[in-house]
């Protein structure tokens, strides 16, 4: 007898049968005459154009995040989407708001971030592609300004820009390692003066950090005129205002600013929009996605990027504190697979039976849930199950939730869909309705850059403490000389660890955060931290997922993950 082969992601994704997105729009209250169709399966929406809600809303905020990740895979964004799914299915008015994919993980490791199994959202190789272009949008803004900034330099310089202080990179949407150090302007007087600079990949551009921080097209105009490009010899700040060049930029993304809308793969509603990096910016969905998914539904599930560490503290201590959030819960997902790695189990015996390594690596998992306790939220942990858990695996992790004082929930939504989440979403709404979160970022506003960093390095990495630099010492003082000292901080560190070495795995304590760098942030309105060595640019791996990637005979696309 022979065993039928699983079904990729894309083949499940392919033999949906979508239903219209005015209907998927309707389940939200929101009027086919406030869509802007891309296709026939996705749409921007003019908020503009939607009738203010009636009743009690907005709605409560539910966030998703994960342990530490880890090769095994976890499951956050799978997890989001059949929780919403369930919620739906249980008779709650639900949306779910996503970050849009990024074509340089696409085509390289990490794959697409339109979920898996049974618990997808669609059209699935559209949103991992291109989607509507909004963030084709965001690299012409971010690069318009670029190129305007030497454009000044090349026609006299008349703000006196220091070339050697220029801390404005260009970008593309592409992971490519041969750009991260480069010389520009060679080539004769024609092309300008030539000096050292770099590509970013365009989810660290700070023009995507600022478009899902911006309440709309006023405030996001006002934040790009505020980025920080370079220094004049004097050290004094050169902006995008100074260059002229936000009014432009913010024309670029008046469509980008639109939430988009698609469906899940059981038609619920999904507003996917924006997509920071989850290092180097907050890694959340758009502020404007969020507030309106808040204000037509009742129940709005979203996630933050990585594990709870990064992902969780930059939305709460970042996302909610400029936006005025106050979520009602915290789900953290974890799978036995990826507690083993935590636990030092060999990754090619993961398929093995080691409660021993599940039990150690379950230290991980419980940290995450006691440092989402600290920002006032209750939090119930997703047991993502794969076919290989064992049933003495899986009851360890609840018993040792248990003892923490969480509950575990097993789900099955990668092979059941929003039935397969149906548990974690009754005793999500259960805890909900019984009360209880008292959400309160980690930090005040008004403690220095430094305290805030050493905060979050004691409290959520446990850290014994910092060690910043000398120059970083100088530049947080400049900082908050220069008004910027009530900025939130985002840390910039590995996102596989507690710590800042990516070795380091589980739930170590007693290590030292290295601090060598801070960038301002003025647009987005945070203070980046560079942790140990962090990439703003990737590169692919040796075998890159763009190899897999093809067109079929019939013009469908294969290959993607």
């Amino acid at each position: 007898m022979t065993t039928a082969t699983p079904m990729t992601d894309i083949e499940i994704a392919r033999l949906a049968k979508p239903i219209p997105i005015p209907a998927v729009a309707a389940k939200l209250g929101i009027p086919e005459d406030a869509l802007e169709p891309y296709g026939r399966t996705k749409a921007k929406i003019d908020l503009a154009a939607v009738p203010a809600p009636a009743g009690a809303r907005p709605g409560h905020l539910i966030l998703v995040t994960a342990i530490n990740p880890t090769a095994a895979g976890e499951g956050k964004t799978t997890t989001t989407i059949g929780l919403g799914d369930a919620l739906a299915r249980i008779g709650k008015r639900t949306a779910i708001a996503l970050r849009e994919p990024s074509l340089g993980p696409c085509f390289g490791q990490k794959g697409g971030a339109t979920g898996g199994g049974h618990a997808q959202v669609i059209p699935m190789a559209e949103i991992n592609l291109h989607f509507t272009g909004d963030f084709h949008a965001i690299t012409t803004a971010h690069n318009l300004l670029a190129a305007m900034l030497d454009n000044h330099i090349y026609w006299g310089n008349a703000l006196g820009i220091d070339a050697r202080r220029i801390y404005w990179p260009r970008v593309m949407d592409m992971n490519d390692r041969a750009l991260r150090d480069m010389v520009f302007s060679l080539g004769g007087v024609a092309n300008g003066f030539p000096r050292q600079g770099r590509f970013d990949i365009t989810t660290a551009s700070e023009v995507m950090a600022i478009l899902c921080m911006a309440r709309d097209l006023k405030d996001l105009e006002a934040r790009l005129a505020r980025i920080v490009v370079a220094e004049t010899r004097e050290g004094k700040p050169v902006t995008a205002g100074d260059l002229k060049a936000a009014s432009a930029m913010a024309a670029i993304l008046k469509d980008a600013a639109k939430p988009n809308l698609v469906q899940t793969l059981e038609g619920n509603p999904v507003l996917i929009h924006g997509g920071p990096f989850a290092n180097i910016a907050h890694g959340c969905n758009s502020l404007i996605a969020t507030n309106a998914a808040l204000g037509l539904a009742d129940y709005v599930v979203t996630e933050a990027g990585f594990g709870a560490d990064l992902g969780a503290e930059k939305f709460l201590d970042i996302k909610c504190r400029i936006g005025g959030l106050k979520p009602s819960l915290a789900v953290v997902v974890a799978t036995v697979r990826a507690l083993k790695l935590h636990g030092g189990a060999d990754g090619k015996s993961l398929g093995v039976e080691n409660v021993a390594a599940v039990e150690k690596g379950a230290a991980n998992l419980l940290r995450h849930v006691e440092n989402l306790g600290k920002f006032g939220l209750p939090v119930l942990v997703a047991i993502n199950r794969f076919t290989s858990d064992t049933p003495a695996e899986l009851a360890l992790i609840e018993t040792v939730c248990a003892k923490a004082g969480a509950r575990a929930i097993l789900c099955e939504h990668w092979a059941h869909g929003g039935a397969g989440a149906e548990a974690l979403a009754r005793e999500a709404v259960a805890v909900i309705e019984r009360g209880g979160a008292a959400f309160k970022p980690i930090y005040a506003d008004d403690l220095p850059l430094l305290a805030k960093i050493e905060t979050i390095a004691r409290e959520i990495y446990r850290a014994s403490g910092i060690a910043p630099t000398s120059a970083v010492r100088k530049r947080a003082e400049a900082l908050e000389a220069a008004g910027h000292g009530k900025l939130p901080v985002c840390i910039a560190k590995t996102q596989y660890s507690f710590s800042a070495d990516p070795e380091l795995r589980g739930a170590p304590t007693g290590h030292v955060l290295p601090i060598r760098e801070l960038r301002l942030s003025a647009g987005a309105g945070f203070v980046v931290a560079m942790a140990g060595e962090i990439m703003s640019m990737p590169g692919l791996p040796r075998v890159p997922a763009a190899e897999r990637i093809h067109l079929m005979d019939d013009g469908e696309i294969d290959g993607l993950f």
